[in-house]
């Protein structure tokens, strides 16, 4: 099993990645991006085992500018909820989502040492929707495949989906978001308020999930 250092570190770096130019393609922007967000937590990871705040601040400044979080919260909520939430609502289950994320996956991250993270080669995209992959290696050598799903909305690549190691992370969050639902009654702000353990709920299932490596 991977270790849950392990899986927070990657679905870390796949939940929230990367800042986005306009100018750049799907590939250089989790390339530069990625560059950048190792080269703080270099810079700064002792500061930020020290003070987790400052750490979160950095991480959504870095980070938050490419993940379309409208979209993202409206798959997981899908249409059936969505639609009948209220625009404060939908902000307030986006930032839950992005705090959750962060504190619950920000201690892997501090201790990720370098061990490697490589974008794959470009592909070709159609200018609407993109895919780039990533490997990322463990502490013990393994080798770990991440997918990205980007879109181009307003002429930026924002991401939308991710696979981690084989796990659908969007699809794990809409499920887990449909069970809260059924499980509070339909209430949506118990369920909103009520996110950060839905997000550990999630954590566990993908901790607990079989390797899968690339060979």
């Amino acid at each position: 099993m991977i270790s849950i250092l392990r899986r927070g570190l990657l679905v870390l770096l796949a939940a929230f990645p990367l800042m986005a130019m306009a100018a750049q393609s799907p590939h250089d922007v989790v390339q530069s991006t990625t560059t950048e967000l190792l080269g703080e937590l270099k810079a700064n990871k002792e500061q930020y085992k020290t003070n987790p705040q400052a750490f979160y601040d950095t991480l959504d400044r870095i980070l938050a500018p490419v993940v379309d979080a409208d979209g993202i919260s409206r798959s997981i909520m899908t249409v059936k909820y969505s639609r009948k939430a209220t625009p404060e609502q939908m902000q307030r289950f986006q930032e839950n989502f992005k705090r959750s994320l962060f504190q619950f996956y920000g201690n892997a991250l501090l201790e990720y040492n370098n061990q490697g993270i490589v974008v794959d080669p470009a592909k070709a995209d159609d200018g609407k929707r993109a895919s780039v992959g990533m490997k990322v290696t463990g502490n013990n050598g393994a080798v770990y495949p991440v997918q990205y799903t980007l879109e181009n909305i307003g002429g930026e690549w924002k991401v939308r989906n991710v696979i981690v190691n084989g796990i659908n992370i969007g699809k794990l969050f809409r499920d887990q978001f449909a069970d809260a639902m059924q499980r509070n009654g339909g209430d949506l702000d118990k369920t909103i308020d009520g996110w950060a353990g839905e997000v550990a709920k999630a954590k566990q299932a993908a901790d607990n999930s079989p390797e899968k490596t690339v060979k």
